[in-house]
């Protein structure tokens, strides 16, 4: 018999599945039962530290979706060089498919979690990422590759884009609700960061490669991640974890799809993420059109690109703008970002004459800045607005009904925000075929903003609206 203590009785532990801490089984193919992140007990036992496990790797994962994910923003302004000839509608159908193509893939994505297991739709949709990584590879190095096909190629690296819906269906399933925002926070932040690095790194592999072999090596564009996403997947089926009990929810989905607040907020949410993965596609060929004589910077032997600055600080002001949303309330708070986003594209137009590169990266990056604090409020919008929704509908609705509808609404939402990415480069390619200019778009972008701050106002910040008095 074990001298070891025991705190809790056999017999109602064995009973009782959702006792205090119950002891976690995991059988084959790392299936975890009895997962219960709410019982402090088994969380500081075990949960912490599986749960950790599961989000570093996750981090991982989908920092890669998003570095493919945004491959061809950067690689679209080296094709010339390449000697590749497109029309500028080409390049910026090529800058905007991945966003297309990712959009529509988080939605089912969503539901891949609860239907393989997380961990093993980590294995799978990493190495997915292996498909666009060695496709670009292949396309860039021959110059008389059909446009056609490295459309379809560029398309594919939407699968980068749809990773962001499952990893975070996948987290949201390891983690207490007190612990949940922030893990979900850094999961988003750590994947966000994928943008900026592709855009940083890729220059300066490319033009490394070029020392120790003739001609710029364009290929390496997509060749220098393969390592990292087999890492990735190895990394995921060694080390993370499939919960049996992480289950779909179509008909929250649908439930929530019937919800007015939905669609208001999905179309704020394209104002705000949509802008910033938008502009982060895009920020690469805008420098490359406005001031070619900075599209690079030779440090050493290496080239750099400062477009991945923007992404950057996107990436990095997300989580401050949902901290403000939390003292101040989301709708003040995307007010402002609004507010702010439209002020700063009147000022790029304005300076635009002045020709001046410094000026005109000083004003991106606020931009870019604007739609990371706007991102962080949007999102920190959501669970509060449909509580309030779904206890206004329903009288006495339970907690849990209305946390089930707050979930199905934050992955719907985020899928249909991301068509921001593919509506910003079609605006600006329209814009410069039809007059041979960006600026229409840019007042088309001002406008958007404008509606979108008065939509926030009127709906969420007057007197008598839904969440009117509460920090939503």
């Amino acid at each position: 018999m074990s001298t070891e203590p025991r705190t809790e009785p056999a017999a109602p532990e064995a009973a009782a599945p959702a006792s205090p801490g119950l002891r976690l089984d995991v059988r084959k193919g790392r299936w975890i039962e009895h997962w219960n992140p709410e019982d402090t007990v088994q969380w500081e036992r075990e949960g912490r530290a599986i749960a950790g496990r599961n989000l570093r790797w996750s981090i991982f994962a989908e920092f890669l979706g998003f570095v493919v994910w945004q491959l061809w923003s950067i690689v679209v302004v080296q094709l010339p060089g390449a000697g590749f000839q497109f029309s500028t509608s080409e390049t910026f159908w090529l800058i905007s498919m991945p966003s297309l193509v990712g959009a529509t893939l988080r939605i089912p994505y969503t539901f891949m979690v609860p239907k393989l297991g997380g961990r093993n739709w980590t294995v799978v949709s990493a190495l997915l990422l292996l498909i666009p990584s060695i496709g670009l590879a292949v396309c860039v190095s021959d110059p008389t590759t059909p446009f056609v096909t490295m459309l379809v190629f560029a398309g594919l690296a939407g699968f980068g884009g749809g990773n962001f819906a499952s990893s975070m269906a996948n987290i949201t399933f390891f983690y207490p609700a007190r612990e949940k925002g922030w893990a979900l926070g850094l999961n988003a932040a750590g994947g966000n960061l994928g943008a900026a690095v592709s855009q940083l790194v890729v220059p300066i592999a490319v033009s490394l490669t070029a020392l120790v072999a003739s001609g710029a090596k364009l290929s390496m564009a997509g060749l220098f991640w393969v390592p990292l996403i087999l890492l990735a997947a190895f990394g995921a089926w060694k080390y993370m974890d499939n919960l049996s009990n992480a289950k779909g929810d179509l008909a929250g989905s649908i439930a929530a799809l019937k919800e007015p607040h939905l669609w208001i907020m999905s179309f704020l949410y394209i104002g705000t993420f949509g802008s910033f993965i938008g502009f982060s596609g895009v920020f690469p060929k805008l420098i490359k059109d406005y001031f070619p004589e900075f599209s690079s910077f030779a440090v050493g032997a290496a080239a750099i690109s400062l477009a991945f600055l923007g992404p950057l600080v996107g990436s990095l002001t997300r989580p401050y703008g949902g901290k403000l949303a939390d003292r101040f309330g989301g709708a003040r708070m995307t007010v402002l970002s609004f507010a702010a986003m439209a002020v700063i594209t009147l000022l790029v137009i304005a300076t635009l004459p002045l020709a001046n590169f410094w000026l005109f990266l000083v004003l991106f990056l606020a931009l870019f800045t604007a739609s990371g604090f706007g991102n962080g409020a949007t999102y920190r919008m959501i669970p509060v607005i449909f509580a309030r929704a779904s206890r206004a509908a329903q009288r006495g609705a339970e907690a849990s009904e209305t946390t089930r509808l707050s979930s199905s609404a934050l992955g719907l939402i985020s899928a249909i925000g991301a068509y921001g990415g593919f509506m910003i480069p079609q605006l600006l390619g329209a814009s410069s075929t039809a007059t041979g200019s960006y600026i229409p778009a840019f007042f088309a972008f001002v406008g958007a903003y404008v509606l979108m701050l008065a939509v926030t106002a009127f709906c969420y910040l007057r007197k008598g609206s839904l969440v009117a008095g509460a920090k939503a």
